[in-house]
């Protein structure tokens, strides 16, 4: 993907679709705590982007399906990163809050 990979548009709404659709997955807003209070996605969790290597006491299984969001999407690319680093092979950033267009909590 290469260092300005996450400049590449994701379709959270499709991405939001996959999660909902994927039995056990797991949608984590990577957005600091009070960004999260302000408004998430429903059935998302909050785990800050400098906090993410706690997903390993959440998430055990490194096959599951995990779907990552921040505000525009380069803080859950890097989140992907790291957790891919930690082997997570289904770690996926589907981009920014500010462009979902659906309901938030």
């Amino acid at each position: 993907m290469g260092i300005f990979g996450f400049l590449k548009r994701s379709d959270i709404d499709a991405g939001v679709e996959k999660f909902r659709k994927t039995p056990g997955s797991v949608l984590i807003d990577v957005r600091n705590a009070e960004e999260f209070k302000s408004g998430h996605i429903p059935g998302s969790i909050n785990i800050p982007d400098k906090e993410i290597e706690s997903v390993e006491s959440i998430v055990g299984n490194r096959e599951a399906y995990i779907y990552l969001y921040c505000l525009s999407g380069a803080r859950s690319w890097n989140a992907e990163k790291k957790l891919k680093g930690l082997g997570y092979k289904n770690a996926k950033s589907i981009g920014g809050i500010n462009q979902y267009t659906g309901t938030l909590e």
